[in-house]
């Protein structure tokens, strides 16, 4: 009786034993990529990039166990994974469950060589084996630039260019407060290209001079260091150029600014010169102002301001200006924008928040277009009243102005500022090459 009970027991007692997992075994098994090659755009080289991730997806019914993760030339490879937080030189055993997905980040470092030209990095790829024997991959192609790079002896503190010896085969790398010295010219041609790391700055400085000549095919780039996907076009990634109060005879003909927090600011001039001559120039996604004068002396033609996230154009603490064939033209739409374009006004506050006036000598507008997605006119006239404040507008579309007309951009909101045919604005505002 007693052996039928011990019997008895033991059939209702649970298994000690687990069920193994069961993974999809093919020799044709492939999971999903939402990319045919994954790609990094401009490397600076030895800087590193920016991280790039790539989807990894199993349409299947069954999990997959991806046996390994690795790169295909391993240790000599210039690119670096993680896998779910592997960083390792090989991922093993990554359960992915029927109908998940999970995110593969790449990093590239591309190692100095002595080509000018930008090169390309295509020997690699993400090398995936599966259990059940099947393998896969996703080719890496990075396009690399050698470059010169300028760094501040301590963070945040300003340090000179060597303005004498500029490279203009490479681009230039900006970190820092980057400062053209006194008595000293930074010279830059036809397809110089500067770009900034954030909190970076180009200030000229009292005494010092900026000369960019650039050219229709090869304008002068002041831009910002990432490019990879939106950061191409993102505001704010870096300072702004300032032409201090004494700085003098700068020029930028032919230029691009782009991707700053301001573009351009020009201070005080106290010169029998303007502080700044710019022509042929585009000033972009700024996040804050496009074009900043602060009791300066500006003359502009045909110069193309948009897309930033104040005014396209600050007129401030009065000055003199003077802007021929330009076009200013604001669709922020990163957010609302809540003033005007183009703002002019003749004072500033005291440290002791007192205004104090200062002539606007001149503020003439001649064949131009200040338009854009504000609400009201684009034009603020912030006149205090005991001061000069003297402005013209010549032959020129200003909405909420006289001349109120819609000038019929091809497509503002993707940033298309050609003239439609038909425009009333034909033969005035940014005259564009193509």
């Amino acid at each position: 009786m007693l052996a039928i009970l011990v019997a008895v027991v033991l059939q209702l007692m649970p298994t000690a034993c687990t069920n193994e997992p069961v993974y999809l075994q093919d020799s044709g098994l492939k999971l999903q990529f939402d990319c045919d090659t994954l790609t990094f755009d401009t490397v600076f080289t030895t800087m590193g990039s920016t991280t790039r991730r790539f989807k990894v997806y199993n349409p299947h019914h069954d999990d997959v166990l991806i046996t390994s993760v690795t790169l295909k030339k391993g240790r000599s490879s210039r690119f670096r994974l993680n896998v779910d937080g592997d960083t390792s030189l090989v991922a093993r055993n990554v359960e992915l469950a029927a109908g998940d997905s999970i995110f593969i980040f790449v990093h590239a470092n591309i190692d100095p060589n002595d080509q000018l030209s930008p090169f390309v990095v295509d020997d690699d790829a993400v090398e995936f084996t599966y259990k059940g024997g099947s393998s896969q991959s996703l080719p890496l192609l990075a396009w690399g630039r050698n470059a010169v790079y300028h760094l501040p002896d301590s963070v945040g503190r300003a340090y000179a260019l060597d303005c004498a010896t500029w490279d203009h085969q490479r681009p230039h790398v900006i970190f820092g407060i980057a400062c053209v010295d006194s008595l000293q010219v930074l010279n830059l041609q036809a397809g110089d290209e500067l770009y900034f790391a954030p909190e970076s700055y180009l200030m000229v400085i009292d005494g010092a001079s900026l000369v960019a000549q650039g050219s229709a095919d090869q304008p002068v780039v002041f831009s910002s260091l990432r490019h990879d996907g939106w950061y191409d076009y993102l505001p704010g990634q870096w300072g702004y150029i300032h032409l201090m109060a004494g700085s003098r005879d700068n020029v930028m003909d032919h230029v691009l600014v782009e991707n700053s927090t301001i573009g351009i600011v020009a201070d005080t001039n106290v010169n029998f010169s303007p502080t700044l001559r710019i022509s042929n120039a585009e000033v972009r996604h700024c996040s804050d102002g496009g074009l900043l004068g602060r009791g300066a002396w500006i003359e502009g033609t045909n110069v193309l301001i948009h897309t930033c996230g104040t005014a396209t154009l600050a007129l401030q603490m009065g000055g003199r200006y003077t802007f021929a064939q330009s076009t200013f033209a604001n669709y922020w739409r990163y957010a609302s924008r809540n003033c005007e374009g183009v703002i002019l006004n003749n004072w500033y506050l005291s440290a002791e928040g007192n205004v104090v006036p200062r002539n606007l000598t001149e503020a003439t507008f001649t064949d131009c277009i200040i338009y854009g997605s504000y609400d009201r006119t684009e034009v603020r006239l912030d006149d205090c009243g005991l001061s000069d404040f003297n402005y013209r507008f010549v032959h020129s579309i200003v909405k909420g102005g006289s001349w109120n007309d819609d000038p019929l951009f091809v497509d503002p909101d993707e940033e298309d500022f050609h003239l439609q045919d038909g425009s009333p604005a034909a033969g005035i505002g940014y005259q564009f090459n193509d």
